[in-house]
């Protein structure tokens, strides 16, 4: 009945939906959410879109993948500009000049690259091991206590030292007073959410929501050609291995009859006791304007806390240590021998992915497969 049936309809299945349904083939997409657009799924609350699943900023170099999503939705110009918060002193990231001024009153570029390497240099730290290594050497033994260390061990539950150093390289440091967290050549949100831009993908798309692949695999695996699956893939072949680890994340949504409670979109709480990771304001998204230019009377906010994954969670960030990455290698091979489907996505393949990184690969498939 159908060419492809998809199974998930985040990023990666409504790409590749689009680019198959364009190329001429029947698609079916299933979800056993009871909404579209997977963890980038936004729902309007007091006229503002929430970030159901947290916060996601669309940030790129790829003029391919912005010129393909600029397709379906207007961006804005939100730049990503998040503030730390440890026990009330507040810093920038990145970590730039105004976070090397406040930490050490340096004013100016060569006196903070010099501070950094002194605490690098008090550290022993030459070939970083680890990520608590790697931070140091990054930005201070200062910073890395007050603004990585805390926030990190809540976000992964480990200690920083037994976590890999390759974690802590998406890490913005800047010897300058640029506030943009992202060093990407195109970045913001769509206009209207991101549900209303997969949607836009899924245009004439036949989409069955609430339903449990698994609960009616041989039914529907009969229905098409191929199957993309883009769910965890220890669970398509039934954990035979055991699971891999995932971390994954709560979020407490409330609605504020104020206008404003922190003055900016994100706020990380960099001290261990303070029990969430950060607080996301999702009016700021969108400058605290309504669709039509108007100022927004009340707010919402998201905490969020970071946990480890149990059966019946959302599944969120692989843990792409030695141990799960040999784990992965066995289901990998399974996967690679399973010749009528395909494998998509941070849960189809076990890696953590950026927004336009899952573009891309879901765009790269629909070459490989339809040109």
């Amino acid at each position: 009945m159908y060419n492809y049936l998809i199974i998930g309809s985040g990023l990666y299945g409504a790409v590749f939906a689009q680019q198959a349904k364009a190329a001429g083939k029947s698609v079916l997409v299933i979800d056993k959410r009871p909404h579209i657009a997977g963890n980038v799924y936004t729902e309007e609350i007091e006229g503002i879109n929430v970030h159901k699943y947290g916060a996601h900023i669309f940030h790129t170099n790829n003029r391919k993948v912005w010129d393909y999503v600029n397709r379906f939705a207007e961006f804005n110009r939100f730049t990503n500009s998040p503030v730390a918060n440890y026990h009330g002193e507040l810093y920038s990231l990145p970590f730039n000049m105004y976070t090397f001024n406040k930490m050490w009153g340096v004013v100016t570029p060569e006196a903070a690259a010099a501070k950094i390497e002194e605490q690098k240099k008090a550290a022993g730290i030459t070939e970083p091991k680890n990520l608590e290594e790697q931070a140091i050497s990054l930005v201070g033994t200062d910073i890395y206590e007050k603004l990585v260390k805390g926030y990190t061990e809540k976000q992964w539950g480990r200690p920083c030292a037994e976590l890999p150093a390759f974690i802590i390289k998406r890490l913005p440091v800047r010897l300058t007073f640029d506030n943009n967290y992202f060093n990407a050549l195109y970045q913001g949100i769509p206009i209207g959410g991101y549900t209303k831009m997969v949607e836009n993908m899924l245009d004439g798309i036949e989409v069955r929501l609430n339903t449990d692949y698994f609960e009616h695999k041989a039914e529907l695996d009969a229905m098409a050609e191929k199957v993309v699956y883009t769910g965890p893939v220890d669970a398509y072949f039934n954990y035979c291995y055991g699971s891999l680890e995932y971390r994954s994340v709560r979020f407490e949504t409330e609605v504020l009859d104020k206008p404003n409670f922190q003055g900016n979109a994100a706020v990380n709480y960099t001290d261990r006791e303070t029990p969430w990771t950060r607080i996301i304001e999702h009016k700021w998204f969108e400058f605290g304007k309504d669709k039509d230019g108007n100022d927004l009377p009340k707010t919402v906010i998201s905490r969020e806390y970071s946990s480890e994954w149990r059966p019946g969670d959302e599944p969120y960030y692989p843990v792409n240590d030695g141990k799960n990455g040999a784990l992965y290698g066995k289901y990998k091979a399974l996967a690679d021998a399973e010749k009528n489907v395909i494998f998509g996505g941070r849960l189809g393949e076990y890696k953590y992915y950026d927004m336009d990184q899952v573009v891309a690969v879901a765009m790269n498939q629909y070459k490989n497969l339809f040109k």
